[in-house]
């Protein structure tokens, strides 16, 4: 978008006003000396100079004390840019076990809950990715959007901090994976989906509600990482059970088996500690780094202060050109005031001759 295109005025009646700068062409505040004839007065190229300038000024003066009283500002726009990123929608478990520490215990000194140490480490995989669109939502028993997608990254920084929050006991993974899914808007055909499910498993899909999933995985087709949150000394996601293996029985194993079906691409970081967490965040950090286009918004500027500056110079021209003027002949009036009688021939006494 152009200058000119962005340009505009908060209070376009003023503008009625501008033809008074036009007033300096046709007088001058500057004072005229009598000549009796133009051929006494000798070519002085400086002198018209001086005097161009200052009409100049005389019309610039006006003109922008004028355009600064009716408020000129530049309109924001929004550009579109292309950039390393990809469209991120964060899905975080806000069960009650999130609360413990990776050894399945309440937090005590220095130690971190598991919802703390992601909600740490989130942040700082947000804040070294300038160009991302991310979504937070949150699952417990019942979804919630959090945040829509947005490249503000301070407004998901605070979205993320609210997953310390003390969690609930349920986990509906089915329905905060179908309110992930809804977070992705358009974008290019190039642009990179990610769903980072952060979960520390214990979730069961219905079977009813897994071909719904499938369908909308279908759909957008992102790239799916889970990060399981692991305790100390429960099962891992490979591990089968001892008795049935069912989805009652082993949860966690269940769970990645269908994500392994939806037909998208998939990994799983099995992370047991907040060291585990970091560098598994590191890692999809390396690998989701492909050409996103996004929109970069510039705010509106406003010009008023320009415009009154710029007039306050045209004016200051002015006020030392009146400054500057030279009255000659008050100038030699005063001059012959100033001299003294005993200094002036004609006020000496004549002596007679003897």
């Amino acid at each position: 978008m152009s200058l000119l295109s962005r340009f505009g005025v908060t209070a376009p009646g003023w503008l009625w006003l501008l033809p008074l700068a036009l007033l300096p062409l046709a007088a001058t505040a500057q004072r005229r000396v009598p000549v009796p004839a133009l051929a006494m007065v000798p070519a002085d190229g400086l002198s018209r100079l001086v005097d161009a300038v200052l009409t100049l000024a005389g019309v610039a003066g006006i003109g922008f004390l004028v355009l600064a009283l009716a408020g000129p500002r530049l309109a924001g726009e929004s550009v579109v840019r292309t950039g390393e990123g990809a469209q991120v929608s964060l899905l975080i478990d806000r069960s009650g076990s999130m609360n413990e520490t990776f050894a399945g215990r309440q937090p005590s000194g220095a130690e971190e809950s598991k919802a703390a140490a992601s909600r740490r480490i989130l942040e700082g995989f947000v804040g070294r990715r300038a160009h991302d669109l991310v979504a937070v939502s949150a699952f417990s028993t019942s979804p919630m959007a959090v945040l829509p997608m947005t490249d503000r990254h301070d407004a998901v920084r605070a979205a993320i901090r609210a997953i310390d929050r003390p969690g609930l006991e349920a986990t509906n993974v089915a329905r905060g994976l179908g309110l992930a899914l809804s977070q992705f808007g358009p974008g290019a055909p190039q642009a990179s989906r990610v769903l980072l499910l952060v979960s520390d498993g214990a979730a069961v899909i219905d079977r009813r509600v897994q071909p719904l999933l499938r369908e909308e995985f279908a759909k957008i087709h992102p790239t799916l990482y889970w990060l399981f949150l692991r305790t100390a000394g429960s099962p891992g996601l490979a591990d089968r059970p001892a008795g049935e293996d069912t989805p009652q029985a082993a949860p966690e194993r269940h769970l990645d088996l269908f994500f392994k079906s939806l037909g998208v691409p998939y990994r799983a970081f099995e992370a047991e500690s907040p060291e585990a967490v970091e560098q598994a965040i590191r890692e999809i950090d390396r690998l989701e780094r492909k050409p996103i286009t996004y929109v970069e918004r510039r705010p509106q500027h406003d010009l008023a202060g320009l415009a009154y500056g710029l007039a306050a110079f045209a004016l200051g021209l002015l006020l030392a050109g009146k400054l500057a003027e030279t009255d000659l002949a008050g100038w030699k009036a005063e001059a012959r005031r100033s001299v003294r009688p005993s200094e002036d021939p004609a006020s000496q006494p004549t002596r007679r001759a003897a």
